[in-house]
């Protein structure tokens, strides 16, 4: 039995770690299934990036086009956001702030934060607001995705929130 155990020992030390602490390239694509939106109770708080960093200056080539392009209006659906950065990961929650579309008034038409905390696997907290503008500017409605899942490495992701949707995947650099 000790003989197992130390093997067992030997073989967590020696196997690679599936994560690491260190730099990955973040994908997402959030979308909406054709239908109404439903809107959250409360419009998009104007410190929604509180806490966060911006993706600004870390963004990437996007690799998920062949999914996104399939997220079409003959399919049903409509791509809200498609973007992809590189971010450093570790135990410690790194939340980001991604936005998609013309600023108006604080807000954008896509905004909103996600969170990835490393341990064994990675640990995924989006919170995003899709936002409807008046004639002046100002935030008519808002729709809310507020979601968490447990990632793998290098496997799409999918989210699935009402008629709102997020697909995610993550890969070390």
């Amino acid at each position: 039995m000790r003989a197992i155990r130390n093997f067992a020992l030997l073989l967590a030390l020696l196997a690679p770690a599936a994560f690491a602490d260190g730099l990955y390239s973040v994908e997402m694509i959030i979308f909406r299934q054709s239908g109404d939106p439903i809107p959250a109770s409360q419009p998009a708080p104007d410190d929604w990036a509180a806490g966060s960093q911006s993706i600004e200056g870390s963004e990437r080539g996007t690799a998920l086009d062949g999914e996104a392009a399939k997220l079409n209006p003959n399919a049903g659906y409509e791509v809200l956001l498609h973007k992809a950065w590189s971010q450093n990961l570790s135990a410690t929650p790194n939340m980001v702030s991604v936005t998609s579309g013309e600023q108006q008034l604080g807000h954008y038409p896509v905004e909103g934060t996600l969170a990835l905390t490393l341990d064994r696997s990675v640990d995924a907290q989006a919170d995003f607001w899709i936002n409807q503008f008046d004639g002046s500017g100002l935030i008519s409605s808002s729709e809310r995705l507020r979601q968490g899942t447990r990632l793998k490495n290098g496997e799409l992701t999918f989210l699935d929130h009402g008629n709102l949707g997020i697909l995610i995947r993550i890969s070390p650099l």
